[in-house]
């Protein structure tokens, strides 16, 4: 027999089994998915850290915040962005363009925003947007921790791939 065929029959005749036994296949598919997607989700929680946004598109508003019980946000805005992303909140891509929207206010804890903006419950941050041309920045602590236990493989933000 050719020695690429038989290797094929063999590597095949393991997944059979491996499906055969249920749970196996699966553990193992844990453990090769968290091999080949460590350094992209190290890179994409770096990434993270920092959200630095430049906006275009009407709106008027403004915030600030100091962590989730210190913050203010007035206004609305819908816009496009180009920049770092920031927080992902959820496995995405963090692509270094989009939409960034919001409407409404928030004092502290009582927020009555529509956003689709992820923010980091321990962030520091500020944004506005005036007439067609905004910024948002923020500095998300909650996400720095997420990049020293990543390394130990612990998704603390629960946005690993």
């Amino acid at each position: 027999m050719n020695k690429k065929v038989l290797i094929t029959m063999v590597m095949l005749t393991g997944m059979l089994c491996a499906l055969a036994a249920g749970t196996t296949g699966t553990a193992e598919a844990g453990v090769v998915k968290s091999v080949v997607f460590y350094l992209p989700n190290r890179l994409f929680d770096v990434l993270d850290i920092v959200r630095l946004r430049l906006r275009v598109g009407p709106g008027l508003s403004a915030g600030a915040s100091a962590t989730e019980v210190a913050d203010v946000f007035v206004g609305a805005h819908t816009s496009m962005y180009v920049g770092l992303r920031g927080s992902r909140g959820k496995p995405q891509i963090p692509w270094p363009f989009g939409i960034d929207n919001r409407s409404g206010a928030e004092i502290s804890v009582i927020d009555e925003t529509q956003s689709n903006v992820y923010a980091d419950p321990l962030g520091f941050g500020a944004q506005a947007q005036l007439g067609i041309i905004g910024i948002n920045f923020a500095f998300n602590v909650y996400d720095m921790l997420d990049v020293l236990t990543g390394f130990v493989l612990l998704d603390i933000a629960k946005d690993d791939f």
